[in-house]
């Protein structure tokens, strides 16, 4: 992509209600735009980045057996009210509209009644089962409070995936598995290092669930983390009987700020009895199915890596999920330079390599270099008059201080080794 046709364009300030680091340097760059409070709308680079994301995660489910398709929006009141979670008393977080020809609709907060009610059509037999449906899709929840920007929205994007079970060795085989899976995903996208799988409440459903929080200093959680294990405790079920049930000593537990990018729940039978998803077994005796959830917000994840891997100059995206490999700086006007900064972009976009080329005119190096910077892409080459006297491109990482200058096929053989 040539910069000069990008229709964004950086800003050196962000919208002055805007109060989270994410939100400040994604619209400064050019990544999301603020429709209101809690809602974004992700322009080209941004949409690049959740692309990446979402290919990713759909690996990895795919890897564990996950079968992709799409739940709708709107979801029917005869539906939710099998749950009880239909009245606003019980969930108070509904978008809900009537439709003109009568009766009432509401858009989905999240989804086990709309997979408990599909497979309801398909689920008779033993031998349908398990299954492992996951979904990309928006979901909208009506947050009192929405100043986190994307890492917390009235509409979002995420995965879900429902796990559905002949029983609890089945469903707890599985588990298993999402948990490796779910730290694969935080490892690819930049942020592995930083995020802790943590005990948490399992609510009405089973003894606890798992957060995978990551270590941030405006994190919304608090949680205790054990460094030498990587075991953490949310606050909500930190004490002695959970400190305990888990092996660990209270003193070397450290304190610490985090954010939820992900979460696993033992759903049990919650969600199959009031739609009366069974399965006849080996003897056609009749049994419940046994579920489980699995959520990812990918907005969430996002922002998080911004908040998390930033610096003061700007982002600082991991090569896995950085909207290009390689932004390109062509400097001055010159016309041998200009020449020579097409022939490598060029060349880089014939190995398929993907470069962002900023070939705009009109610009000092400085500026250029700030727009580099706040960008946040892993490498920058640089063509300059300086550049082609030394025989070759500057090549820096985002997060080097001094580039070096090498020829275009070292570059290549660079940017090969480091795929």
């Amino acid at each position: 992509m040539r910069q000069s046709k990008l229709f964004t364009k950086t800003k050196k300030e962000a919208p002055t209600d805007e109060i989270s680091k994410n939100a400040e340097l994604l619209i400064r760059a050019g990544f999301i735009h603020k429709e209101m409070a809690g809602v974004y709308s992700y322009l080209p680079l941004g949409l690049r980045v959740l692309n990446k994301i979402e290919n990713i995660i759909r690996e990895e489910m795919n890897m564990v057996g996950g079968i992709e398709m799409r739940t709708a929006v709107f979801q029917s009141k005869e539906v939710w009210e099998k749950s009880n979670r239909w009245d606003d008393d019980i969930v108070d977080a509904w978008f809900k509209t009537k439709l003109k020809n009568g009766g009432e609709v509401g858009l989905s907060f999240t989804n086990e009644e709309a997979y408990s009610n599909i497979l309801k059509q398909y689920v008779s037999s033993y031998k349908d089962l398990p299954i492992y449906p996951y979904d990309f899709k928006n979901i909208f929840r009506n947050e009192v409070r929405s100043k986190s920007g994307i890492m917390r929205g009235r509409e979002f994007y995420w995965k879900a995936l429902y796990s559905f079970s002949r029983n609890e060795e089945e469903h707890n085989e599985f588990y298993e598995k999402m948990k490796v899976a779910y730290q694969n995903i935080f490892k690819r996208s930049g942020i592995g290092h930083l995020t802790y799988m943590t005990f948490a409440s399992g609510g009405s459903f089973s003894k606890y669930s798992h957060e995978f929080q990551t270590v941030i200093s405006v994190g919304e959680d608090t949680i205790y983390l054990d460094e030498d294990s990587g075991i953490a405790i949310n606050k909500e079920v930190y004490n002695d009987e959970t400190i305990k049930g888990l092996g660990l000593i209270k003193e070397k537990l450290v304190e610490k700020r985090a954010v939820e990018v992900g979460n696993i729940f033992s759903l049990g039978t919650r969600f199959s009895e009031p739609f009366d998803l069974k399965y006849k077994d080996e003897k056609s005796q009749e049994n419940l199915v046994i579920m489980g959830s699995y959520g990812i917000g990918l907005g969430r994840l996002m922002g998080t890596v911004v908040e998390a891997l930033a610096d003061d100059k700007g982002i600082i995206w991991p090569e896995s999920i950085a909207p290009f490999k390689v932004h390109l700086l062509l400097l001055g006007d010159d016309e041998d330079v200009k020449k020579e900064a097409d022939h490598v972009y060029e060349t880089l976009t014939k190995n398929n390599i993907e470069v962002l080329f900023d070939d705009r005119v009109g610009l000092s190096p400085g500026e250029k270099f700030a727009d580099a910077d706040l960008l946040g892409i892993p490498y920058r080459f640089v063509v300059s008059s300086r550049s082609m006297k030394d025989n070759g491109v500057e090549v820096k990482k985002r997060n080097e201080e001094k580039g070096k200058v090498v020829s275009l096929e070292e570059l290549l053989v660079l940017l090969k080794h480091s795929a």
